[in-house]
């Protein structure tokens, strides 16, 4: 059976509707959202007085929230922009964020979010893909800025610093930036002009509201480039509003009773995880995001923890487990929180395990993807325990799982996850070949993700497609394998990956970072083998002081895989003998 042939397709019939948490709709009503500006000013509307944002002690209400978007839309507007032109945003979490990003929507501008560690390559790509005629820029790395800046066709830079729009408290955390001058690398951009600016001058021109459309492109969402060169997929106002409120549809029963909803917001809102499951959520429910603009300073988040209460918290799997591992951490008060929400990788269940003990909630584990907008599924809200699933498509979600040859794969069987629904992307951004490449005939984006799902509808994801290593014929997923290997008590993180070998095709080999400096490769090796068969057992491991991550979190077995093939390269080049794997295996 073809994918384009549904009628004796089981997952046609939906299946996970009859396993949904009551009161949680199969479908969304359409004529409930419409745009993102729309959103915004419904809330700005309704919730004047609210928080809705909090950053290092300050707080924008819903209504300064709107008066600043508005003088970022007058501003862009007086400057000449128009609708459809792209408007990049390169900053952590800080209250000049949501400002910048609600102005230029309103302005009728798409947004390009950049992650701010971006090396000057990577930000010219971007910015040159995408076509961006202004940048906002938080401060510390406008350096980065200017080192591009002759390879970019940028009209004008804004700067943002760490005080913006934080009133009497920002003068203080504006001087202190200045004591403190490592933290802002010594810069010279000419011609760029201070946000303060941007909102003194917008302020006093007027703005001219337009007509944004659903089918207007609200963001450009560049993927994470873990699969290769980062695309550009074109998220439309009515792609990231149906996603908002199909997420709401989802978590309403739970937690339409808890206010104030305050979010701990630590991923960045420059991903699309967090920037619509934190920000664009709480946006629409009236809530207040608790912006983390520095999530790696563990110290400063605890201390903030300690002092904010907060009834929700989202998250990935390595910021959860360097939480749960913090010898203060138990000084937080976890009594309000009501619901943890965890994304963007795979949870280990060590870790879930870690933070229910911790908090008395478990971790809700979800899946999306920069081209869904992003949420796909869920688990149900009101779980007990950790699943180690990704949970059920939420409203007006189809998925099906098909074979490498494209035809339906049987539910309980293996096949990668394929979606359909109305927060699927228009396409990649001036890459009309690549669309097509990544959709079926009839109409499914393919994930690259193999994944079962139980009769009940609840999916479980087996790895990413181009991770699977091939072993002599016979199939070794890494997620698996680091699962077993993080059990171990002297293990804190660990990666596998696929390397060529001479006999078996493919070998695993296991990257380490350890708890303990004990750990040996052989008492490791001797524990995995407990659990995993031969062929699955890593034949080579390498301990580490730490693994490469995107900016969420999520570890680049790419990256991995590429350095140690260029080191393989490079012993050959030189003809030494022995190669890397000669040395690490037993």
């Amino acid at each position: 059976m073809t994918g384009a042939d549904r009628k004796d397709d089981p997952y046609a019939a939906r299946p996970w509707l009859a396993s949904y948490p009551k009161d949680v709709p199969p479908e969304i009503d359409r004529s409930s959202y419409s745009t993102l500006v729309d959103m915004f000013n419904a809330s700005v509307a309704q919730f004047p007085d609210r928080p809705s944002m909090e950053s290092l002690g300050a707080t924008l209400t819903y209504a300064e929230l709107g008066k600043a978007a508005v003088s970022v839309a007058a501003w862009l507007q007086s400057r000449g922009l128009r609708k459809g032109d792209r408007v990049a945003i390169m900053s952590p979490n800080v209250l000049a964020y949501p400002a910048i990003l609600f102005g230029a929507l309103m302005a009728g501008g798409v947004v390009v979010n950049v992650n701010p560690l971006y090396t000057p390559h990577e930000l010219e790509h971007q910015i040159n893909d995408a076509g961006a005629r202004f940048l906002f820029v938080f401060e510390n790395f406008a350096h980065t800025v200017e080192a591009a800046w002759p390879h970019m066709k940028l009209e004008r830079a804004i700067i943002v610093k760490p005080g913006d729009l934080m009133g009497l408290r920002g003068l203080i955390v504006n001087l202190a930036s200045r004591w403190i001058k490592r933290m802002v690398p010594a810069y010279r951009l000419s011609g760029c002009v201070a946000f303060s600016q941007v909102l003194q001058s917008g302020a006093e021109e007027p703005f001219k509201p337009l007509r944004v459309a659903p089918d207007d492109i609200a963001f450009l969402q560049y993927t994470g480039g873990t699969t290769g060169v980062a695309k550009g997929a074109m998220l439309l106002h009515r792609n990231v509003a149906a996603n908002v409120e199909q997420s709401w549809a989802w978590l309403k029963p739970l937690l339409e009773s808890r206010q104030p909803l305050i979010m701990v917001t630590a991923l960045p809102l420059y991903h699309v995880f967090a920037l619509t499951a934190c920000c664009l959520l709480l946006v629409k429910v009236g809530g207040c995001c608790l912006l983390i603009a520095n999530p790696r300073d563990l110290n400063g988040f605890i201390k903030t923890l300690r002092k904010t209460p907060f009834t929700l918290f989202c998250g990935v799997n390595t910021l959860y487990a360097a939480l749960a591992d913090h010898s203060k951490i138990q000084s937080v008060d976890f009594s309000g929180l009501a619901f943890n929400f965890s994304g963007g990788m795979s949870t280990q269940e060590t870790v879930a395990h870690k933070w229910k003990a911790l908090t008395g909630k478990p971790i809700v584990e979800g899946y999306g993807l920069t081209e869904t907008s992003p949420i796909v599924t869920i688990n149900h809200p009101d779980i007990v325990e950790f699943t180690g699933a990704i949970g059920y498509p939420i409203p007006s979600t189809e998925v099906s799982l098909r074979t490498p040859e494209g035809d339906i794969a049987p539910i309980g069987e293996r096949g990668e996850l394929c979606i359909r629904g109305p927060q699927l992307m228009a396409g990649y951004w001036r890459r009309p070949e690549e669309t097509a490449n990544a959709m079926t005939a009839d109409g499914f984006f393919k994930t690259g993700d193999i994944a079962m799902m139980a009769e009940d509808g609840l999916i479980k994801i087996v790895d990413r497609l181009k991770d699977m290593i091939l072993v002599s014929g016979f199939n070794v997923y890494p997620n698996e394998v680091e699962e077993i290997l993080v059990q171990h008590p002297k293990v804190k993180e660990a990666a596998v990956i696929g390397v060529p070998h001479e006999h078996s095709g493919e070998a695993p080999m296991a990257f380490i970072v350890a708890r303990d400096p004990s750990l040996t490769r052989e008492e490791l090796r001797a524990f995995a083998h407990e659990q995993l068969t031969s062929y699955k057992l890593p034949r080579y491991f390498e301990f580490r002081e730490s693994l490469p991550k995107t900016n969420v979190g999520k570890i680049l077995r790419r990256a991995l895989k590429d350095e140690i093939l260029a080191r393989e390269k490079a012993i050959a080049d030189e003809g030494r003998g022995k190669s890397v794997k000669t040395e690490l295996e037993r």
